[in-house]
Parts: C-alpha cells; sequence; structure tokens
C-alpha cells in the first residue's frame, strides 16, 4: 500500500468537507467519497478519519461564529438562523459519506456519532461563543419584551432559534434560554402586579391576570418549547396571583364582598377560576365569603325591627339563600366545598336568635294558612321545600316542633289551611329531615281530626234518626290528651259512645261565626270560644258586667 495513502485519502475527503461547507457540493462525487472513508476504516485509519472530521467541522464552526458575532441588530439572529440551516444540511451530507464508519469505528470505540459530533460542535464554538450567547439571549428576551408591550414580532426568528437549543438538547435549551426567560418573566410580572393593583379595581386586574396567562400559553405554542408551558403558567400564576390574592380579595369597594352583595357572577368566576391555580385560594376565597355571609346574617336576624315581623323575617332569609346559592351554582362552579361554607354560615347566625325556631315555625303556618297570592300549589311547595333548608340548620329543633304543634292544631282546628295535601306533603319532609318519632304526635292530630269527622257524621246522623235539633250548628273536634296542648269538660254523648275514656275541652282552640249589628251595619266576625262567650255577654247588656275582688 501506498505509505501516504492515509494522507491522499484525507485530503481528498477534507476538501469534500470544506467545499459541502461552502454549498458547492453539486460538483463532488458522493459515492466515490463513501468508497475513500469505507476504506480508510476498512485499513484501520479510523482515528485519523474521525478526529480529522472533528478538527474539520470546528475550523469550519469557529469561521461561521465569526460571521454570525459580526451581524448586528435583527438581523443577528436571521443569520444565526441562515448558518445553522446551512450547518444542518453539511451535516447531514457529512454522515452519509462517513456512513460506515458510524456503523462500525463509532460503535466499536464508543465514539459520538457524526452528525451527533456536528450539534455538539456547533454548541460549543457558536451558541456557547460569549458574545453570541449573550446576544442571543438579549435578542430574545427584548423581541418576547416587546411583545408583551403589544407589538408585533417577527416569531418565525424566535421559533427557529428555540428550537435550535432544542435540537442542540434539552439541557441546552433550559441553561441557554429557558431558565433566564424564566427569571425574566417572573421579574417582569412582579412589577406590572404592583402596577396594577395601584391602577385596576378587581375586575380589571382580574381581566388582565387571565389574558397574560393566555398570551404566555400563546406564545409556548408559536415560539417555545411545549415544555415550558407549564413552568411559564407558574411563573405568571405565583406574581399575579398568589402574590397578590389577599389585596385582590380584600380590595375595597370591588373585591370578594362586593362581588357577592352586587352579584357579579361573571367577576365571581374569573376570580374563582383564578385562585384557583394556586395554592390557598380557594380556602382564602371561601373563609372571606363565609365571614361576609356570617356577619350580614347576624345582622339581620337581630335587627330589631325585622322581629316585629316574622313573616317578613323568614321571608327575607330565604332571599339571602337564594342570592348566595346563585352565587355558588353561577359563579363558583357549584363548588361543594363552597356550599359547604355557606350552609355552616347560615347555621351559625340563624342560631343566634333564640326565636328563629317559633318564627320558621310562623313562616310555614302563614303559608299553610293562606299560600302565596296568585300561586299554584308547585309554587307553594318550592317555598316550604326552601323553608325547610332553614330548619335544617336550626339546633334547636325540639323548640320549633313545640312550636309547630300549637299552630298545626290551630290550621286543624279552624280548618284554615290551603289543603290537606299541602299539610301533610310538609309532614313527609319533617319525618324525612327528622325521623318518625319527631313527627308521630304531628301525625296523630290527623289521625283525631279524620275520626273527629266520622264521629260527628255518625252524631248527627242520630239526631236525624230522633228528630232531635240542637239549635246551632255544633261541630266537635275529639283530641287525644298527649298529642295535643290541653283543657277539659265531659260530654254524655261521647262517653256514652266510647266507655272508659276521659273526654276534655280544648276551648282555646276553638273557633266561632257570630253576626253581629252595630248601629244599622251588619258584619261576620270569626272569632275564638272565648272571644265568643264574651261578645255573647253583649246580647243581653249594653257594657261588660262589673266585676268585684
Amino acid at each position: 500500500m501506498d505509505p501516504n495513502y492515509a494522507d491522499k485519502t484525507w485530503k481528498v475527503l477534507e476538501d469534500a468537507i470544506r467545499e459541502i461547507h461552502n454549498q458547492n457540493a453539486s460538483g463532488l462525487s458522493f459515492e466515490e467519497l463513501y468508497r475513500n472513508a469505507y476504506n480508510m476504516v476498512l485499513h484501520k485509519y479510523g482515528d485519523r478519519l474521525y478526529n480529522g472530521v472533528a478538527q474539520a467541522l470546528t475550523r469550519q464552526l469557529q469561521t461561521i461564529a465569526g460571521r454570525v458575532e459580526a451581524a448586528q441588530g435583527e438581523s443577528f439572529l436571521k443569520e444565526l438562523k441562515a448558518r445553522w440551516d446551512d450547518h444542518i444540511k453539511s451535516t447531514q451530507m457529512i454522515r452519509d459519506i462517513l456512513m460506515y464508519m458510524d456503523r462500525t469505528y463509532v460503535t466499536q470505540q464508543h465514539k459520538t456519532p457524526v452528525f451527533q459530533l456536528g450539534l455538539d460542535l456547533w454548541r460549543d464554538h457558536v451558541v456557547h461563543n460569549a458574545t453570541i450567547q449573550q446576544r442571543m439571549l438579549a435578542t430574545l428576551n427584548d423581541l418576547i419584551s416587546r411583545e408583551r408591550a403589544g407589538e408585533v414580532i417577527e416569531r418565525s426568528l424566535l421559533r427557529a432559534t428555540t428550537q435550535m437549543l432544542v435540537d442542540l438538547g434539552p439541557a441546552v435549551y433550559e441553561a441557554d434560554f429557558e431558565r433566564p426567560f424564566l427569571a425574566g418573566a417572573a421579574d417582569f410580572y412582579a412589577k406590572e402586579a404592583q402596577a396594577f393593583v395601584a391602577s385596576c379595581d378587581c375586575p380589571q386586574y382580574l381581566r388582565k391576570a387571565e389574558r397574560r396567562l393566555g398570551e404566555e400559553v400563546d406564545r409556548v405554542k408559536h415560539y417555545l418549547d411545549a415544555s415550558t408551558e407549564a413552568k411559564i403558567t407558574r411563573v405568571v400564576e405565583n406574581e399575579l396571583i398568589r402574590e397578590q390574592m389577599r389585596a385582590l380579595v380584600d380590595m375595597e369597594g370591588s373585591g370578594l364582598v362586593a362581588m357577592l352583595e352586587g352579584d357579579k357572577y361573571e367577576d365571581l368566576g374569573r376570580m374563582y377560576g383564578l385562585l384557583k391555580r394556586v395554592e390557598g385560594g380557594p380556602g382564602l376565597m371561601r373563609q372571606v365569603m363565609c365571614d361576609h355571609v356570617k356577619e350580614s346574617g347576624r345582622q339581620l336576624v337581630m335587627d330589631p325591627e325585622r322581629q316585629k315581623d316574622p313573616i317578613g323575617w323568614v321571608s327575607r332569609l330565604l332571599e339571602e339563600r337564594d342570592k348566595f346559592e346563585a352565587l355558588v351554582a353561577r359563579g363558583l362552579a357549584d363548588d361543594k366545598t363552597f356550599r359547604n361554607a355557606l350552609n355552616q354560615a347560615f347555621e351559625h347566625f340563624i342560631n343566634l336568635n333564640p326565636r328563629s325556631p317559633e318564627y320558621i315555625s310562623l313562616f310555614i303556618d302563614d303559608r299553610l294558612r293562606k299560600g302565596l297570592k296568585g300561586a299554584s300549589d308547585a309554587d307553594v311547595e318550592a317555598v316550604l321545600d326552601k323553608t325547610m333548608a332553614l330548619f335544617r340548620y336550626l339546633q334547636e329543633k325540639d323548640v320549633f316542633e313545640k312550636y309547630y304543634k300549637q299552630h298545626l292544631a290551630k290550621r286543624l282546628l279552624g280548618g284554615r289551611t290551603v289543603s290537606d295535601d299541602a299539610e301533610r306533603g310538609m309532614l313527609v319532609k319533617l319525618k324525612t329531615e327528622c325521623g318518625y318519632q319527631f313527627t308521630s304526635k304531628l301525625e296523630s292530630m290527623f289521625t283525631d281530626i279524620k275520626t273527629s269527622r266520622d264521629t260527628l257524621d255518625d252524631f248527627r246522623q242520630r239526631l236525624t234518626e230522633k228528630s232531635a235539633d240542637l239549635g246551632l250548628d255544633l261541630t266537635v273536634q275529639v283530641l287525644t290528651t298527649g298529642s295535643w296542648p290541653t283543657q277539659s269538660n265531659a260530654k254524655e254523648y261521647y262517653l256514652a259512645a266510647h266507655s272508659g275514656r276521659r273526654l276534655t275541652w280544648q276551648l282555646n282552640m276553638g273557633n266561632v261565626d257570630l253576626r253581629a249589628q252595630f248601629g244599622s251595619r251588619k258584619h261576620e266576625l270569626t272569632v275564638s270560644t272565648y272571644n265568643a262567650v264574651i261578645l255573647l255577654l253583649f246580647n243581653s247588656a249594653d257594657s261588660p258586667p262589673t266585676f268585684h275582688s
């Protein structure tokens, strides 16, 4: 073999590598070049070939680095991109010529494959050139800052540059661009957050923060690596949301309380959506909402003027609950944790007023006696369902039971109820909520009314059979002692028909219809039994009797 074989063959390959880098590859015979490289490896000149390629590429890249370094302004990135594109094409051609070396020598000697060698050398001699590295990062950050300020930039240049860094390896992208980019973004958004807080109300701030988050995600999609999205999102969330969430929630006149008071569903939903992204955000909102509901509820239930009208008092509570239920459903994505906080707040302030059980019973009594003006049975049912929500908050349900029993007794004995179905429906609600034991005596009251009707029908039938006439329209209700509020007097008919029982009169529960004439005007009065006895005295005297002690 020619003793100068290796030198001559390498000279041919070296010249070809130079021509390829100078974009003059069209006149080369790639088949001949491949055969020369093949023969060098075959004749044990693999070291000479591999090291020669590395040195040749290094010289070429040092020249390229000088050309890139000389570029100024916006042409800097364009020059970097052009030279990178040329280098990739050249390295691919060189890899094809040295394919046999890659398969044998490189594998056996655990060397870096030719194409990766070309990337590594570009990294070392171009990207990590001190001047190029500093200018590249400064140019990228400047373009991004200008875009954040609203300018239109050439995104393709940024995309090409960041993609080059990614192609050189994730570690290169992270160290040479991503870390400084994230640090700069944190500084930018920390300053912007301060400026926003000083110049915007809460809804305006939230809209700006939401827009910034969207812009950064869009920026990643267009010219950054996908792995950066989660990282830059965390930076924006931390600086614009987490660091400012207390100031935003407490912002006077436009913060969370103002949103709650003004039914600002959209603003509330935006605050919830943003604060949900950071640790502690939803918890802060829940606490502020809970405190607000407790305080506004305390003022409502303890207001002396409102307590003069128990029906209005409960109606206002229902309105308040409807309001906050809608806020949770429409503004807080029906979040169960907020609903639970709302229930806890209502339970707290409703039980501050010891008369709450009585007022709620009075409200139910009013609805079951009068219904709702112009409303259907379904509307009444819906109101009673909402009232049951207030009932659930009561801690002293036994107090409610006492009042409810009194009110129910008056409705049943006076025949003043919207309908039996409504009464029994309410009973079912109470039984579902509290169990059979709670409603057993109430159900017994209904049974007594039915039994009394049947007994009265039988009594009238017997009077008819005996051709007897009492001279008045008499209705008697027979009640079970223990199930009703009680008092008493015996009557012959009932005791004869039901031996062994004890009959007592509950006169305070009765009512009488009276016709009265005052001068020329006639009236029909519905009064209690006691009132009727007193009024009847005026039939035989012009003034009530005088009592002497």
